[in-house]
């Protein structure tokens, strides 16, 4: 799926990404943040991440998020 996130200051991109509805949080990754220069902002709470199978994720914490809407075949989020 190839849907269209728009930042906050407006920027639209074309990504390529997996959806998930069951999903607790959105999530992007940090390479797309760094590569299409996608501002970030500071979580007043960190928080750890886990695999499904319960494993630690490699990123261990998130510490930041991407305010930004995205738009999938219609359906906005």
């Amino acid at each position: 799926m190839h849907p269209t996130i728009r930042t906050k200051n407006g920027r639209k991109l074309k990504v390529k990404a997996l959806i998930n509805s069951r999903c607790m949080n959105t999530t992007i990754a940090r390479k797309i943040v760094e590569e299409k220069g996608i501002p970030t902002k500071l979580l007043p709470k960190l928080f750890d991440v886990y695999n499904s199978d319960g494993s630690r994720n490699r990123e261990k914490t998130i510490k930041e998020f991407v305010p930004l809407e995205i738009n999938s075949n219609g359906h906005i989020k």
